[in-house]
């Protein structure tokens, strides 16, 4: 078995396992959720170590205590720059202190297959990636068993997010899914206008608008460093079924440090179908 191993334990959250389920375990019971009574789909979650945007993102990971998928998709963004548009692991395994999450290589495949006209998904060997690693233990002590289909955003545009919303909607409408998009939002503004530039985000992101969410930077009114991972997921999730996002939680890392000069945001948020609707 190849493992893709952890560049960031230690360091982003703790590398001990039971100091990182501790804090894990305090992050959920401090979150206060009022969970969506209908199917979800996913969840908007921070990736910032879990000093700053942990309290954020049990928020979102609270919703999922009760699902029990058999595949967990992951889409984040690609910070460390790269020629192909999406990217994954060519590896069969993820490693966290709390174990080895599984890759679904054959979903994977296919959805590469898909995804040909815009290049297919090109492996990284040991990437360093911090934005979809730091979502596993999360995951992992919430779901406890599931596998992975990891992608990495390096060019979000509107085509780009549009084909990779439509191919996993196609080929994994089969399948009990969780989606997961992983981001900040703001970065390095005045706590003020942090919180005016994401309060517009998360508003267009409560009107399920993922091509306002994209749009929000172009027009200088909001930011989210996954902008197209959150667009992706929303047109994924919408020809799933899901008609709803409800915001969970924000707040900024001058919360954490008391430094309101230059902040960066954090919300959280979950995907889901109203019936009712």
């Amino acid at each position: 078995m190849s493992v893709r191993p952890s560049p960031i334990a230690g360091r982003w959250y703790p590398g001990d396992p039971d100091m990182l389920t501790r804090d894990l375990q305090e992050y959920l019971e401090q979150a206060d959720v009022q969970i969506p009574q209908g199917k979800i789909w996913g969840v908007i979650a921070p990736h910032a170590g879990y000093y700053y945007s942990g309290t954020i993102a049990a928020h979102a990971f609270k919703c999922l205590s009760d699902l029990r998928p058999d595949l967990v998709v992951v889409v984040s963004p690609y910070h460390h720059g790269h020629s192909a548009y999406l990217l994954t692991t060519p590896h069969d395994q993820y490693e966290t202190p709390l174990g080895v999450v599984p890759v679904d290589l054959g979903a994977l495949a296919r959805l590469d297959q898909a995804l040909q006209p815009e290049g297919g998904l090109t492996r990284v060997t040991h990437d360093r990636e911090h934005s979809l690693e730091i979502e596993l233990p999360f995951l992992q002590h919430v779901l406890h068993e599931f596998t992975l289909l990891p992608i990495m955003m390096n060019q979000q545009s509107v085509p780009v997010a549009q084909a990779l919303g439509r191919a996993l909607a196609e080929e994994l409408k089969d399948r009990q899914v969780l989606f997961v998009a992983s981001s900040d939002l703001s970065h390095f503004y005045p706590q003020e206008m942090a919180c005016q530039l994401d309060g517009e985000l998360l508003r267009r992101l409560a009107a399920f608008d993922p091509l306002g969410v994209i749009e929000a930077e172009k027009q200088g009114v909001g930011f989210a460093c996954g902008r197209g991972v959150i667009a992706a997921v929303l047109w994924a999730t919408r020809k799933l079924g899901a008609n709803k996002v409800t915001i969970l939680k924000h707040g900024t890392s001058g919360h954490v440090n008391d430094d309101y000069r230059s902040v960066v945001g954090y919300g959280a948020a979950v995907i889901w179908e109203d019936a009712a609707d």
